[in-house]
């Protein structure tokens, strides 16, 4: 072979594969450039505070968010972004992109749902809201708004300084145990992102990289036969016993479950007359391990109390599995590039006003620590024990290099999941550490997009951790999007 048709011939090669796309933008980014990025979230600060409050108003559960999900889809296309809606069987998913010739494709997440039982108003006291029942006690409201922010910022220097590449927004509903990025994944949508970007509301500034545990979760439906509970009770097959028959033989199973195991459960139908028999029941349950294979088996022992419940009392069961998740996978050389940008951006400073609503709200707290962490930045490590709680993000993470951070939107010593948290993300405390994320996700996307060896070297960690061989495989199987997992417990009569 000559050597002209050698050179052709490798320089085709590396097109095909990506490296050649890759150095395109081989030029580290400017302090001019982050000047550039930062004007531009600032700019933006109030259509991000906008879409944020608007959407905690909404306060939309897990595949019925379609305001919010519409919402965040009417910016980015006002932004220029080509928006794909309703993908991977999820009516309120979708995928922006903006592209400029051939380079890495970035992602970044956005998250838009609602917990039930949390209406809270913005105020630093628990105060229901009449007539509503769900509130954004995760913050993602934040979450989503915060995302297309800094991708609208992001995509407008790539704009201005002709950066080669793929920038995409996933609009990822139901990501409180309706695992909708489980299904973004099993499509295939994330085959060729090469790095995917992630934030989540917090108490404190942090970047460090963790773990999470691996989840199924499911609910068990029992059948039985009505009847009155005084007149009649031995023509009755009570559902609701085999729930509780069923909660007891779990109950007992744990202490014969490997340690970090975790079981919890509510009965989401029960009855409404105690003087009736009722004829059906249904329990929602929650397994969690760090190791998802424990998940599995655990789950499968939980399956096997059901079918001896029913069996005791007479009744019939049927189960659904209507989540899976895996446990995250962190790396390290991505959380080193986005710890260094939250440290650019720095702490979160509120106005008296905001001192006042945070010491309002610690009364409510006991043992909080100081609201001045807020105004800095935790050292930086990856930690790989702990993580008690799960995210569909971990499956992202098992396909493609994945980063997050997380920043102070709520009062420090507020639980996750709670009013507090609600109210925060709320008010404009919330707003001010959504803008700091959009800030740092846009900053890290413009270094991934200027650097090919942190992508380069980003995926050999990925490639290292997960193992040889490795083939994704779902939690859930292949069952399609539990679109109506939300919705009230069908099945039967009282």
């Amino acid at each position: 072979m000559k050597l002209s048709t050698l050179k052709l011939a490798l320089l085709s090669a590396a097109m095909a594969t990506g490296v050649f796309a890759a150095q395109a933008n081989a030029k580290p980014i400017t302090e001019a450039d982050r000047a550039q990025i930062l004007k531009a979230v600032d700019a933006d600060a109030g259509q991000i505070s906008d879409a944020a409050l608007k959407i905690w108003g909404f306060a939309e559960v897990g595949y019925q968010e379609t305001k919010s999900s519409a919402l965040l889809q009417d910016q980015l296309k006002t932004a220029g972004f080509e928006v794909q809606a309703g993908v991977a069987g999820m009516p309120t998913a979708f995928v922006a992109s903006y592209k400029n010739g051939a380079g890495p494709v970035i992602a970044i997440l956005a998250e838009y749902d609602a917990l039930p039982g949390l209406a809270q108003t913005h105020d630093p006291v628990k105060t229901g809201i009449p007539g509503q029942v769900a509130g954004h006690g995760c913050g993602h409201n934040l979450f989503g708004a915060a995302s297309v922010g800094a991708a609208v910022a992001l995509k407008e220097w790539m704009v201005k300084n002709n950066v080669k590449g793929e920038l995409r927004v996933y609009g990822s509903p139901a990501e409180e145990g309706g695992s909708g990025k489980v299904y973004l994944v099993r499509s295939g949508l994330f085959k060729d992102v090469d790095v995917t970007l992630h934030w989540h509301p917090n108490n404190a500034n942090t970047a460090v990289q963790g773990v999470s545990m691996a989840n199924i979760s499911g609910k068990f439906r029992f059948h039985g036969v009505s009847a009155h509970a005084a007149g009649a009770p031995e023509k009755g097959r009570s559902a609701l016993d085999g729930v509780e028959v069923m909660d007891v033989a779990t109950n007992f199973l744990r202490e014969h479950t490997p340690d970090k195991t975790r079981i919890h459960y509510v009965i989401t139908a029960g009855g409404t007359a105690p003087n009736v028999v009722p004829d059906f029941a249904e329990v929602y349950y929650y397994v969690r391990h760090p190791d998802p294979a424990v998940v599995k088996d655990v789950w499968a022992r939980v399956e096997k109390a059901a079918q001896g419940a029913a069996l005791a009392t007479g009744t019939t069961m049927d189960s659904e599995i209507t989540g899976g998740v895996y446990a995250l996978l962190p790396n390290d050389t991505l959380g080193k590039v986005m710890d260094a940008n939250l440290r650019k951006v720095g702490g979160v400073a509120w106005t008296p006003e905001e001192i006042a609503f945070a010491k309002k709200m610690q009364e409510s707290l006991p043992g909080a620590p100081s609201i001045d962490t807020v105004k800095t930045v935790a050292p930086y490590k990856i930690e790989m024990e702990g993580g008690g709680g799960s995210t569909d993000v971990s499956d992202i993470s098992w396909v493609t290099p994945t980063v997050g951070l997380g920043t102070a939107t709520f009062v420090p010593g507020s639980a996750g999941h709670s009013w507090q948290n609600v109210a925060a993300a709320g008010s404009s405390i919330g707003v001010k550490g959504a803008v700091n994320a959009a800030k740092t996700l846009a900053l890290t996307g413009a270094d991934l997009f200027s650097n090919p060896d942190i992508v380069k070297k980003a995926k050999a960690e990925l490639d290292q951790r997960r193992g040889p061989d490795f083939t994704y495989k779902a939690m859930l199987g292949d069952r399609p999007p539990a679109l109506d997992y939300r919705k009230p417990a069908a099945g039967g009569h009282e």
